[in-house]
């Protein structure tokens, strides 16, 4: 996306190369930085333009306007990611997509009953013999979004729909659905 700010330059960097100077003062201060109607910026791609170099009271830095190209990440309510459960608790898998950690609810593992096995750290569901486990890839659906300025971020994650879960997972329910298919036949 393209955006337009003020980007400060301290004094330490003044003399140096300007855009330089800019692009890493850009990189500094939005690196991870979450705006709430744009979602977290990943990367300053490219900077198109500086202009001005206002000088304010009470500080030595140097304040530029800009424009630049950003690489930002939104998630969407209903959009399908891919993550990778990074912890799994007595109450769901924490799944890392992109910048964030979403949180996929016990209740929204898998169809069926799920426990969780705190000696292994692994959710398991007995009538499948299907399990979640650190470090698992897994494709999720966002069912909500929660994003505001503070650490209080929110993402609930579920994979209780077609197509949804551990890679093992679909590919079981695809094996079914096609013998079912053949069944039928």
């Amino acid at each position: 996306m393209t955006v337009e700010d003020t980007v400060r330059i301290p004094p330490e960097h003044l003399g140096d190369d300007l855009q330089s100077s800019v692009e890493d003062g850009l990189r500094s201060t939005l690196a991870g930085r979450i705006e709430p109607d744009v979602g977290v910026f990943v990367a300053v791609e490219e900077v198109n333009t500086v202009e001005g170099g206002e000088i304010r009271p009470e500080d030595a830095g140097v304040h530029y306007d800009v424009e630049f190209q950003a690489l930002v990440f939104e998630p969407e309510l209903h959009e399908v990611v891919r993550g990778e459960s990074v912890d799994l608790t007595s109450f769901g898998a924490f799944i890392r997509i992109g910048p964030f950690d979403g949180l996929c609810h016990v209740s929204q593992v898998m169809d069926e009953y799920v426990d969780f096995d705190e000696e292994a750290t692994m959710l398991k569901a007995e009538e499948s013999g299907h399990s979640l486990a650190t470090g698992d890839t897994v494709v999720t659906r966002i069912i909500a979004v929660s994003l505001d300025k503070q650490d209080t971020n929110k993402i609930n994650l579920t994979m209780r729909q077609p197509g949804l879960g551990k890679q093992t997972w679909i590919e079981d329910a695809e094996e079914e659905r096609l013998e079912e298919e053949e069944m039928e036949a």
